[in-house]
């Protein structure tokens, strides 16, 4: 009599675990992607991480802009060499950084999407 009440609830948990892996095992299937999806999805990376990193050329130019100016404003007047070159390297400085993280978000969207 005591062997029915033990056995009977643990029956029960032993069909509920197999029906509930059952059904985890139908929704994982589900989540898959096409193999024509994940070529979509890794195409867009792509193309999002190249467009990310257009900025880098621009901290180029914009360094090569801040770097011409220092050299024009040093030919104009020289007595203000090292208040030009302390704004010359914050400008450099400013500049760069936008480069990377120009660069930065494009490793983010190659690696971590």
């Amino acid at each position: 009599m005591y062997c029915q009440r033990l056995a009977v609830p643990l029956t029960r948990a032993l069909v509920a675990r197999a029906t509930l892996q059952a059904e985890s095992a139908l929704a994982t299937r589900c989540l898959h992607t096409t193999v024509a999806r994940k070529d979509i999805d890794s195409a867009a990376k792509y193309i999002g991480a190249g467009a990310a990193t257009v900025g880098v050329a621009g901290s180029g130019a914009g360094i090569g802009n801040v770097f011409g100016a220092l050299v024009i404003g040093y030919a104009r007047n020289p007595g203000l060499k090292q208040q030009l070159f302390s704004y010359a390297i914050l400008g450099f400085a400013l500049s760069e950084a936008m480069g990377l993280f120009c660069l930065t978000m494009g490793f983010m969207i190659l690696f971590a999407l």
